[in-house]
């Protein structure tokens, strides 16, 4: 083993450590070998030919050289021609004085070097091809011009010979040519075809103009001596055709250079305007570029979409110029499709041609964002292909394009829409985000707690006037068009007038005071040191003069004119101007937006002290008085605002009561849940188990080991069941979970969710969902009547019918909502009671829910519709029966809310508090209370908004109406009975059309309007007038008896599916029917608007952290009888 060790060699000097550390020199100069790069641009012709060619700015310097060089020349041969002597008629013999000839052979000597210089540099690139280089016409030219000078210095006697040196303007044109590639390179622009097409084009009709008129005029001194002047004459109008004829060639040679002249002139120019067309036609497709000079002098904003529609187009554009502060700005839209034929007549439309330009390109390349002036851009919107089968990649694209522009422009501001809730984090770093999937799934959950969610936010992200519907002859379309103009502002405390007097009061003091006085609605408010905004934060939060106050209200306090009246001349001025005809005349506040401006009428600025305290009027003479509602203080009472627990219930939510057959008790505790879907989403407080059901447990119609129940009926649920039909159980339906079962909801009032599923979840999805009580799945489908009634449809209050990602492409765009449209009027036939809240892909195809094709009502508002479009609109489709009664919603209809986001920086946030999406410590949540008979003593809105602020602090932001409606399914509405007086049935049909469940006063003191009302829904129809004959009576009738027996022959049928599953028909209520009503929605009405029954008040309440106390004398109130039910 010695042996061996011994018999191993030394490691060499280069591998030892010791010399790897300090280095072994005498080892490192022994094999080096020093190698130089580049060597061949060390010789003296590399050097030439960096310095003539390769070098931009040196090549530019001497290409600007010879092109002065070749115009100087042609300018000299000018000056000879004035100075030669009129009477010669030599063709080649000239009259050439010497100082020009002696200028002239400079020049031309100075241009020798040029042909020579291109010979020596491509003699090594093409291997000696002499011949190529002598054949070229420049070459040619220049030899014509420059030899016969050069022998002129040697020989005298020929300095008067004939040059043809005009020619050399071909030589200028092609240096010209050649100076502007070089400019290019050199200030690196690469759009440069267009220009260098129309330079080439304008060069060759100079030059062939110069050519001709001296060419004519040096011939023509042999027969009619011609000036130069009119040759160029002759020139110009013979190359544009008109041909006077007054100058013409007389000699042969002439004629026959005019000849090749025009040969010329027909080959070359044709070529010339077809690259030149070819060009045009390529810079229409590609968009050209956006101006440097107007992107520096003036705003624009970049548009980037995978694919642009019209209905896109025309939402962005009608939002984003509806603010009066961006009239000025532009709008480049960067796609990479080519321009739609309906995009391209939308843009030519004087309104849009001027402030609108499309740039076909790419967001991933920089030429592309360079050519849309991405980094001097305010903002750049990139927006998501919806209509994409695979949605997952349409996110890709979308982040991939707000990486480049992120990378490009580090400073534009980015206004990203995001399809899928997981692909969110990837683009934290945009300054707004909307993600589709949480906004929608939030929105359809809030829509069956809280109806018409989904309405009252679309509308308030919409910019309107309130201008719509107020020529129509119904009261409700009148109020809601006009409610609809609200928006939400913001406005800080110290320059308000609105709030500005509250300074040092309570947030719910302020709301209620500012409601009353001017008719904003004080929604929340922010600290000037934090970034958080708080809704409604309660009486805790005191009012500083630096808070930012967020309001609900037609305009900004900054376009509001305030005009001080005492309150009998506002009466009195109010009823000479006729604006309103019912007796309970609205506010003006509320109303009048014309111009931008709103006159605010303030009614006595100095109210009385005991003006806080509302009572009812006295009733039949009586003076005796209700209790009035009690005063909202200007600071709560100290006792009153103490801490409390988050995850303490009171005792009426400890536990949810068993139902007639003894459903079991769960066991739930408020926490936050343990597994999150998605990366990204906001911790929300929500009732949990406390043990996680087993994935078995969630399957709703298949009994297991800890369950033997198979229906929905088995479970015994009290309370009725919220039911979503999806195509798969995405990550975004984990959103319509959350909001109803967030920490606030009673827990005695949760309603079983089912999802109804085209594909079975996977077990990551219900891992996330087996910690929330009452969820359960099914496998099934809407068009499959078994799997319907097996989710327990005939138990359910809310149907909610998810848009499927697989019909979203079709090929028809609008046709992709038919598979959807079709199964939900099915549902609506077969179920007329049952809620249906449905998403549609396209808003326009909402005129098809609930569709009833004899409906004139419904004709009539189609009508109206048509109308509200023609006037300019943005909400032309708010007068739809289902989008009213937010019955109906598509995604699309939030995409203002991301353009809002460019002037309201804080309307995305405000979104996502009031749907629940994000949750801070001190704000508010959105809630709902029914309007009840008991209720009704309130009377108004301004006293429910003050009964709310003063017992449970809630801010009240709108109501939910609902009314009864007769909807005629013909021209005329008839009576049924058989009345031989038409006077009788003319009094039976005002009775009829007078009778409606609507705004109290108003309906009372005018029988007629309703008679008035369905007048104006015939004629819009254009259906006849006239009193129906015998036999139209009859068939009224027979249709009557038509429906009754397809009601039954439905009613059977679902009835016979339910007996063959072995379910009970005991809850299928085969009559109830809900057609003859109507919803809508009225944000912030005013103060004086009259309480119905069943109104339903929406609002911002006060979390349970913020006060126990009040929330206990909120419940002493309430059991003495004072309060209504919450």
């Amino acid at each position: 083993m010695a042996d061996v060790d011994s018999g191993v060699p030394p490691l060499p000097p280069r591998y030892r450590f010791r010399d790897l550390l300090l280095g072994d020199q005498s080892f490192q100069n022994d094999d080096r070998v020093q190698v130089e790069f580049y060597v061949n641009e060390n010789t003296f012709k590399e050097r030439l030919k960096l310095f003539f060619i390769k070098n931009q700015r040196s090549s530019l310097r001497i290409r600007l050289f010879n092109f002065s060089l070749k115009l100087l020349t042609c300018l000299l041969y000018i000056i000879r021609v004035s100075l030669d002597d009129p009477t010669n008629q030599l063709i080649f013999w000239v009259n050439r004085r010497v100082p020009v000839w002696a200028i002239q052979v400079g020049f031309f000597c100075d241009s020798w070097k040029e042909p020579f210089t291109k010979y020596f540099f491509k003699k090594n690139l093409y291997f000696g091809n002499i011949w190529e280089q002598i054949f070229q016409i420049s070459f040619i030219i220049e030899m014509i011009n420059t030899v016969p000078f050069i022998i002129t210095i040697f020989w005298p006697p020929l300095r008067n010979i004939f040059v043809p040196v005009f020619l050399n303007c071909w030589l200028a044109k092609s240096a010209l040519e050649n100076m502007i590639n070089d400019l290019h390179r050199a200030i690196q622009r690469t759009h440069s075809a267009m220009f260098n097409q129309v330079l080439i084009l304008i060069c060759t009709l100079l030059c062939l103009v110069f050519t001709g008129a001296c060419g004519i005029q040096h011939l023509e001194r042999a027969g009619k001596s011609l000036t130069l002047f009119d040759a160029l004459y002759f020139c110009i109008v013979t190359f544009s055709t008109v041909g006077y004829g007054d100058v013409t060639p007389r000699i042969w040679p002439s004629q026959l250079l005019v000849v090749i002249m025009i040969c010329v002139a027909l080959v070359v120019l044709p070529l010339q305007f077809e690259e030149l067309a070819y060009l045009w036609m390529e810079r229409q497709k590609s968009g050209g570029n956006y101006s440097r000079h107007r992107a520096q002098t003036e705003k624009h904003v970049v548009l980037c979409v995978t694919s642009l529609k019209i209905d896109l187009l025309m939402d962005f554009l009608n939002e984003f110029y509806a603010h009066p502060r961006l009239q000025d700005y532009y709008v480049v839209i960067l796609c990479p499709s080519e321009m739609d034929i309906q995009v391209r007549r939308i843009l030519q439309i004087p309104l849009w041609s001027q402030r609108v330009i499309y740039l076909q390109g790419s967001a991933l390349k920089d030429q592309d964002l360079m050519r849309a002036k991405m980094d001097d851009a305010e903002a750049c919107f990139i927006l998501s292909s919806r209509n994409e089968v695979d949605r997952t990649a349409a996110d890709h694209q979308t982040i991939l394009r707000a990486w480049a522009v992120k990378d490009f422009a580090p400073n534009c501001p980015l206004y990203v829409q995001i399809l899928k809730p997981e692909n969110k984090f990837h683009v934290k770093f945009a300054d707004h985000v909307v993600c589709e999937e949480e906004f929608k799934y939030a929105m359809l959950a809030l829509n069956c707690v809280c109806p018409a969610t989904s309405t009252l936010v679309t509308l308030l992200v919409h910019t309107s006037r309130g201008q719509e519907g107020q020529m129509s002859p119904e009261q409700w379309q009148r109020t809601y068009g006009r409610c609809s103009g609200n928006e939400v502002y913001h406005i800080r405390l110290m320059d308000s007038k609105f709030f500005g007097e509250y300074d040092g009061k309570s947030f719910t003091y302020a709301s209620f005071h500012a409601h009353k006085k001017y008719g904003v609605c004080l929604i929340g408010t922010k600290r000037e040191d934090n970034k958080s905004i708080l809704l409604n934060p309660g009486p805790r939060h005191i009012m500083s003069a630096t808070d930012t106050c967020y309001y609900i209200n037609i305009t900004k306090e900054e376009n509001s004119a305030f005009i001080f009246k005492q309150e009998e001349k506002h009466s009195k001025g109010l009823s000479a101007t006729g604006v309103y005809d019912a007796p309970s005349r609205l506010p003006v506040q509320s109303i009048i937006a014309s111009m931008g401006t709103v006159a605010i009428d303030l009614q006595n600025p100095d109210p009385p002290a005991d003006s806080s305290k509302l009572a009812l009027p006295t009733e039949n003479g009586a003076g005796s008085r209700r209790p009035s509602i009690a005063p909202v203080l200007e600071i709560a009472d100290s006792s009153a605002i103490l801490p409390c627990d988050l995850l303490s219930d009171p005792s009426e939510d400890e536990t949810i009561q068993s139902d007639e057959e003894g459903a079991p008790a769960l066991e739930c505790i408020k926490g936050y849940p343990p597994n999150s879907p998605y990366i990204g989403s906001s911790p929300t407080l929500c009732h949990l188990l406390q043990q996680k059901a087993p994935f078995c447990c969630l399957r709703l119609d298949k009994g297991c080991q800890h369950s033997s129940f198979e229906d929905a009926k088995a479970y015994g649920f009290k309370n009725k069941l919220i039911i979503v039909s999806a195509e798969t159980a995405g990550n975004g339906l984990y959103n319509f979970i959350v909001p109803l079962r967030a920490y606030y909801r009673p827990r005695k009032e949760l309603n079983p969710i089912v999802l109804l599923l085209d594909n079975p979840p996977d077990n990551h999805f219900l891992e996330a969902i087996c910690c929330f009580p009452m969820v359960y799945y099914m496998a099934g489908t809407i068009d499959n009547l078994d799997n319907l009634l097996q989710c327990g449809i005939i138990y359910a209050d809310n149907l909610v019918v998810v848009d499927k990602e697989s019909t979203m492409s079709a090929e028809e765009d609008y046709m992709a909502d038919a598979k959807t449209i079709v199964n939900v009027q099915t549902m609506f036939r077969l179920f007329p009671s049952l809620s249906i809240i449905t998403e549609l892909t396209h808003p326009s195809n909402m005129r098809f829910m609930q569709f009833r094709a004899k409906d004139c009502y419904s004709l009539a508002l189609s009508k109206l519709e048509k109308i509200e479009r023609d006037k300019g609109s943005n909400l032309a489709f708010m007068f739809r029966l289902p989008f009213a009664a937010g019955r109906v919603f598509s995604i699309s209809m939030l995409d203002t809310l991301l353009y809002q986001s460019f002037v309201k920086d804080y309307m995305i946030l405000i979104a996502r508090l009031l749907l629940g999406l994000d949750s801070t410590p001190g704000s508010g949540y959105l809630c709902a209370m029914k309007v009840t008979e008991e209720d009704l003593w309130i009377r108004t809105y301004g006293r429910l908004f003050q009964k709310l602020c003063s017992s449970s602090s809630e801010i009240p932001i709108g109501i939910y109406r609902t009314e009864s409606h007769i909807f005629c399914s013909s021209g005329s509405q008839v009576s049924v009975e058989d009345s031989e007086d038409p006077r009788e049935r003319r009094e039976s049909w005002k009775e009829k059309t007078a009778y409606r469940n609507s705004t109290g006063s108003d309906q009372s003191e005018h029988p007629l309007l309703r008679k008035k009302s369905m007048q104006w829904a015939r004629r819009l129809s254009r259906k006849s007038t006239k009193m129906p004959s015998r036999a139209e009576r009859i068939n009224q009738q027979r249709l009557n008896l038509y429906r009754r027996s397809e009601r039954q022959e439905l009613s059977e049928l679902v009835k016979n599916r339910m007996k063959h599953l072995g379910l009970p028909t005991v809850g299928y209520d085969e009559m109830n029917d809900n057609q003859n009503t109507l919803s809508y929605v009225l944000i912030n009405p005013p103060p004086d608007t009259i309480l119905e029954l069943n109104d339903i008040g929406t609002g911002t309440g006060l979390k349970e952290q913020t006060s126990k106390a009040i929330r206990e004398t909120y419940k002493m109130c309430r059991a003495s009888g004072h309060e209504d039910q919450d």
